[in-house]
């Protein structure tokens, strides 16, 4: 099924019903999907009504819709309604003491998040974080990682990747080309990293190599001067081109991190387009405000040929397969080891 004439962005929402105002908006904008966030979940039933009305408002049942549950400290859905997942520090720990048992629990945990987002309606989780844990850097990323090592979180990566398809949902490696030496929070400010680019190839670089056959990829607003000094790889065309797409390889849909994060400058608009001049396929704008939204689909475009052609081999990837008995005992047993 062709995606027509959505246009190549995804929008939040502000709160857990769609207002008014936002259902004719999205109508008018028809962006390829949406995203969830702690303010859009209360319920398993409010959360699947909402998915389903965001679903309505652009008339497609193909819309997207994405949520970062990726476990620990970043999840949206939380107890009582949901189960506390690890955060894939906890994961990679294992597979230090035991390969086998890391890459099984790597395995279940993405497929029992698959298992719960698929239950509310949501298809696409940005997960796993394929960005390296190493000394001396921010702990925006901290446990968010599966480890230090490229090959283990490669190969946890993968794990993660096969149990979320699995499960009929999208994964989003992040943050391409790599997050993982940056000293500060691109949340808040924009980090700059001077590491050459052999070092970086060698490691930052090799997870999403070595995973650059996955349907989707998300960004990261980071300047490495070795690649291009005057731009975060979101905006950075020899970011994209040269990196992304040629050195590691990656041809599945490239979304932008979130346009409204500070390390950003100029207006959303500005952020936008030059996201899209660099090769974002899709940019992400998560925040819900509206005057936002509006500065940001005024940049926007349907869909290019490449881009469809690359959500059509994304969708292709999920198809649900029957699930493992007891996942939720083999992973607490699994885990119980690195249990703090």
């Amino acid at each position: 099924m062709s995606n027509g004439s959505a246009n190549a962005v995804i929008f939040g929402c502000a709160g857990l019903e769609l207002s008014a105002d936002e259902r004719a908006f999205f109508r008018d904008a028809d962006p390829l999907g949406f995203i969830l966030f702690a303010r859009n979940v209360e319920t398993p039933e409010q959360v699947r009504a909402l998915v389903a009305d965001l679903r309505d408002a652009v008339g497609r049942e193909s819309a997207f819709v994405l949520i970062d549950q990726e476990g620990g400290r970043v999840a949206r859905l939380r107890p009582p309604h949901w189960r506390a997942a690890p955060p894939a520090g906890r994961i990679g720990a294992l597979y230090g003491r035991d390969e086998a048992a890391g890459l099984e629990a790597a395995h279940l945990n993405a497929r029992l998040l698959a298992d719960e987002l698929h239950d509310l309606g949501i298809d696409v989780d940005c997960a796993p974080v394929l960005d390296l844990l190493l000394p001396g850097a921010h702990d925006i990323i901290g446990d968010r990682a599966f480890g230090a090592d490229p090959d283990a979180v490669a190969a946890l990566g993968r794990a993660a990747c096969e149990g979320f398809m699995s499960g009929g949902v999208m994964p989003v490696i992040k943050h391409v080309p790599g997050h993982g030496r940056a000293l500060q929070d691109s949340h808040k400010a924009l980090p700059i990293v001077a590491t050459g680019l052999d070092e970086l190839d060698r490691t930052d670089f090799a997870p999403f190599r070595a995973l650059s056959d996955m349907p989707a990829a998300m960004t990261a607003h980071v300047v490495y001067s070795a690649i291009d000094p005057d731009a975060a790889a979101t905006v950075s065309p020899t970011a994209i081109d040269d990196i992304i797409r040629k050195r590691i390889g990656f041809d599945g849909l490239l979304i932008s991190d979130d346009l409204s994060m500070e390390a950003l400058q100029g207006s959303l608009g500005s952020r936008a387009a030059a996201a899209r001049r660099a090769g974002c396929d899709i940019v992400l704008h998560c925040n819900g405000v509206m005057g936002e939204m509006q500065q940001v689909v005024a940049e926007c475009a349907p869909l290019s040929p490449d881009c469809d052609r690359r959500v059509q081999a994304a969708r292709a990837r999920l198809v649900r397969t029957p699930a493992p008995q007891d996942m939720v005992q083999r992973l607490a047993t699994l885990l119980a080891e690195t249990a703090s």
